[in-house]
């Protein structure tokens, strides 16, 4: 039977360069990102074992702070490019990306040097006023230098992930920052141990990454506008004769996108910020970690997203509806079966899972098996997401996040201040499972193929 499969998968790429391409590139996207969770558990380990839970729960909430800076000062131009560049450089006009990139840069730079700007003068309100923890003043402040340098990563990685590097951009966008974190954090250890160390060495990463993104992404462009004789036929050095390099057409794909991107963030970071609300920072550091470990259930959404959003944009780009469908479900039939194991295990050991990090981490079982199905749902129900983004549907995307923004807001409120962790949980489960089945329930309205894979269906 297994030589079967086998035999029948080798046939399958062999004939197939779409579902070759998907295998090789979610393969090496899978395998980036276990190295970098596995980077991520250690640096989270090294914390929490020598920190404590109250030093992780300062160091997520700074990272929230980060996190939900760089999207807003990003503008949605990351996704935008991630679109653009695989669609351009599908169509062959080379020159128009360029004219592109230098756009973004001109919009993002001195919007997101304003945001940096504003969360240094800002940190003491929202240490003060919004966390009611005074002493994280100046750990914001510290993130406030980071912002400019994680927009641009964010930037240039996204970029060369619509180049099809991915390679390069899990490198820079999953596994570097861990793996140097985790070097920075031990070799701080050795000449001191402050709740500041975690925030400092995650911070050197992205400025590290950062250089690097940059150099790669002209490297790759520089490449494309040398390219060989025989390969120059089939390209297009002109500029685009349309407005869709100019700055109105960028802003138009590109602000949906910010804002989809922004709620998205704030759902997913809802919890743990109402938490840092109402509940102590040893609470929010237990649920983070909670947290962490659930979106393993979603790893193999993430490493076949990868390559699939590109893929969707190239598809999109020649008018291909019928290899998107076909692609969309290789995708998610790839995503449903890993996915699925992956539950099993975590469904049966959680609390030994939880161990790992400490005896006060058991405390956070039953929200981890509550986030594990919300993560389940958001696996099975495919690229969603991308698959919307990537073919000119970004409002109807950025709608549905809002709904569920909303509900997520409000089902936290109601019940971490009653149910703490465990009410953070389902919050976050319910809102997901709204916005999944939303978005399959639009693709099969709207394109007529499921973006969800539907197991024995005959």
């Amino acid at each position: 039977m297994i030589a079967t499969f086998k035999a029948k998968l080798q046939s399958k790429i062999a004939n197939d360069k779409h579902f070759a391409e998907l295998v090789k590139g979610s393969g090496i996207a899978f395998v980036l990102r276990v190295v970098g969770i596995i980077a991520g558990y250690i640096f989270t380990l090294l914390v929490t074992r020598t920190l404590g839970a109250e030093a992780w729960g300062i160091f997520a909430l700074s990272l929230v702070v980060l996190q939900i800076a760089s999207v807003i000062g990003r503008l949605g131009i990351d996704t935008a490019l991630l679109r653009f560049t695989a669609e351009y450089v599908a169509k062959g006009e080379i020159c128009t990306l360029k004219d592109i990139y230098k756009k973004t840069l001109t919009l993002v730079v001195p919007f997101s040097i304003l945001v940096a700007i504003s969360v240094y003068f800002l940190s003491p309100i929202l240490a003060n006023e919004v966390f009611h923890k005074p002493y994280l003043t100046n750990y914001f402040r510290i993130v406030s230098f980071i912002i400019v340098p994680f927009v641009l990563l964010w930037i240039h990685s996204e970029s060369i992930r619509g180049l099809k590097k991915i390679k390069e951009y899990m490198l820079l966008q999953q596994t570097g920052i861990s793996i140097i974190a985790v070097i920075l954090f031990l070799m701080g250890l050795v000449f001191v141990k402050s709740h500041f160390l975690p925030i400092v060495s995650y911070s050197i990463a992205v400025l590290i990454l950062t250089i690097i993104s940059i150099f790669l992404w002209h490297k790759y462009l520089a490449n494309f506008l040398t390219v060989p004789p025989t390969f120059a036929s089939s390209l297009s050095f002109s500029s685009s004769t349309t407005s869709n390099n100019s700055y109105k057409y960028l802003l138009s794909v590109s602000v949906p996108m910010l804002l989809s991107s922004s709620l998205a963030l704030i759902m997913g970071w809802t919890d743990t910020i109402m938490l840092g609300m109402f509940r102590s920072a040893r609470e929010v550091g237990v649920y983070n970690v909670a947290l962490r470990v659930s979106m393993m259930t979603s790893i193999t959404l993430m490493a076949i997203n990868t390559i699939a959003a590109p893929k969707f944009a190239e598809f999109w780009g020649r008018g291909d509806i019928k290899g998107l469908a076909e692609f969309v479900q290789q995708s998610a039939k790839l995503i449903f079966w890993s996915s699925f194991l992956i539950l099993l295990i975590f469904c049966f050991f959680p609390s030994h899972i939880l161990n790992v990090f400490g005896s006060e981490f058991k405390v956070g079982t039953t929200a981890l098996r509550v986030l594990i199905f919300g993560q389940f749902i958001n696996a099975v129900s495919g690229s969603v997401g991308y698959i919307l983004q990537m073919t000119g549907r970004q409002k109807v995307f950025q709608n549905i996040i809002l709904i569920a923004t909303i509900m997520n807001i409000t089902l936290n409120a109601i019940l971490i201040p009653r149910f703490g962790i465990n009410g953070a949980a389902f919050a976050s489960m319910i809102s997901m499972i709204f916005w999944n089945i939303s978005s399959c329930g639009y693709i099969r309205l709207v394109y007529k193929f499921n973006s969800a894979y539907i197991p024995f269906k005959k």
